[in-house]
């Protein structure tokens, strides 16, 4: 049984690196929420699509909701705009949403609709990579609400989809699983995650990864961080956790 063990710890500075080169996370994320706010409730329908165009390159899981609304806009313009950013957007979620608007009267808006269904649809039955079953992250801090715990999972989510991993279900049985590991001929992990506080008043996440479904356990990875709220922080850790596992236990391999 191998052990790795992989710790790093960042400043507020290194974190800003791996996303906007300039721009602050509290900035980024009041990017998301106001546009949002302009698809719900921008007045001229220009506008609206413009906010839906910026949701669908925002790489941000929390757009999908705000999208899937723009499908019922008044304005068939809003309506191809959401259309087409839920499949820049890459959420295979966002495919039943779009489903459901299949009847779309206005023809541009159902081409966008349709289009958007194909690659959603495309992404979705790709060959998994290797087979993840994500555990509940928990909160050792006792601060976070259930709003940032289930934002940092979508997190997670969304960077493991990215990867190509397949999630398992919650209460798979060991004979399920198994039979996905030989349908498609790949490795299976089991990812624990905590959050815990720092000496320096910012978040450290763990993960510790485990073989799946035999449960070995593999090691575990850690990164830190302080200097942002922690909601900021775990906006960018949470995805940034699963790269370092990946790298750390070769899910490739």
């Amino acid at each position: 049984m191998r052990h790795s063990v992989k710790r790093c710890a960042l400043s507020l500075i290194a974190l800003l690196s791996w996303g906007a080169a300039s721009t602050a996370l509290a900035q980024v994320d009041s990017r998301t929420a106001s546009l949002s706010r302009q698809l719900g409730q921008g007045m001229e329908p220009g506008a609206r699509s413009r906010a839906a165009s910026g949701l669908g390159a925002s790489d941000d899981p929390e757009a999908l909701g705000p999208l899937c609304e723009g499908l019922k806009d008044t304005s068939e313009q809003v309506r191809a705009a959401a259309a087409q950013a839920l499949g820049v957007l890459k959420e295979v979620a966002g495919v039943e949403c779009l489903k459901a608007r299949k009847g779309e009267p206005d023809s541009a808006a159902r081409a966008a609709i349709l289009a958007s269904i194909k690659t959603l649809q495309s992404l979705k039955e790709q060959p998994p990579r290797f087979y993840v079953q994500l555990v509940d992250v928990k909160d050792r801090t006792g601060q976070l609400s259930p709003e940032v715990l289930r934002f940092t999972e979508a997190r997670m989510r969304r960077k493991l989809s990215q990867l190509g991993a397949m999630v398992a279900p919650a209460r798979e049985n060991k004979s399920a699983a198994q039979g996905v590991l030989r349908k498609y001929g790949v490795r299976g992990f089991r990812l624990q995650a905590e959050i815990h506080d720092t000496e320096s008043g910012g978040l450290q996440v763990t993960m510790a990864c485990i073989s799946y479904p035999d449960q070995t356990l593999l090691g575990d990875v850690e990164l830190h961080a302080g200097g942002a709220k922690p909601e900021d922080l775990l906006k960018v850790l949470a995805p940034r956790i699963i790269e370092e596992a990946a790298d750390t236990f070769e899910w490739d391999t």
